[in-house]
């Protein structure tokens, strides 16, 4: 799983990475956590994330995370930003061949 926003101090990110954990089958392993690049690399590693799958804007993360075989690259993103910014952010993820979870709404 990788996530588009939810860094520190988000209420919604650590939820939905606490329901995602619940049955131990899913792993955050890739996220940009905010639109600021020192913020997402300092949540990521809050998280303990390789610094290679902390990414600096959700653009590159969808480029760089589809770019990757299908073994490694994540399975969807979690979209967990300000609700005017998720369907530029899912449009790009989707485009890119990712799969997508959206907090509602998806469109503002």
């Amino acid at each position: 799983m990788g996530m588009v926003g939810g860094g520190r101090g988000s209420f919604i990110g650590g939820v939905h990475r606490m329901a995602a954990n619940l049955d131990g089958r899913i792993e955050l392993v890739a996220g940009c956590f905010s639109s600021k690049p020192k913020n997402s690399r300092a949540s990521g590693a809050d998280l303990y994330l390789d610094t290679s799958r902390v990414y600096s804007s959700y653009e590159e993360m969808a480029r760089k995370e589809a770019a990757l075989p299908a073994s490694e690259r994540i399975d969807f993103v979690s979209i967990v930003t300000r609700n005017q910014t998720h369907f530029a952010v899912a449009k790009t993820f989707l485009e890119a061949g990712i799969n997508v979870i959206c907090e509602k709404p998806l469109a503002f």
